[in-house]
């Protein structure tokens, strides 16, 4: 399997987010791969694997496990940009997943990526 798909499998099953839409999922995905084809096959395996339900255009994440802060999320300073929305970081947030690690995010895209905040 592409590292990248275990990747966005294992970030959508991270998500704390109660739901989102298909959209919204497609975002976070969007941080690890822009291929329409991984992204596909990422909601695809996420859904056969039982960590989410996808009904019409609604995602539910399995409320399992969720990213700790504390623990799964590294501030590291330095000249970055976020991955998901292009900004110039000082400071990049990363996600360390045990597929691997995600990022660099801005203070607020981290929150947008893991499902704390809405967009």
């Amino acid at each position: 399997m592409d590292d990248r798909v275990e990747l966005g499998v294992e970030l959508l099953r991270r998500i704390e987010a109660e739901s989102l839409t298909l959209a919204e999922a497609v975002d976070r995905i969007e941080t690890i791969t822009t291929d329409p084809h991984l992204t596909r096959e990422i909601v695809d395996r996420a859904a056969m694997a039982g960590l989410l339900d996808r009904d019409e255009g609604i995602v539910r994440p399995d409320r399992g496990a969720f990213v700790r802060f504390e623990s799964e999320v590294v501030a590291k300073e330095g000249e970055f940009t976020c991955r998901r929305c292009g900004a110039g970081l000082s400071t990049g947030h990363f996600i360390r997943l045990e597929a691997g690690e995600i990022g660099p995010f801005g203070s607020s895209c981290i929150r947008v990526v893991t499902g704390r905040a809405r967009d």
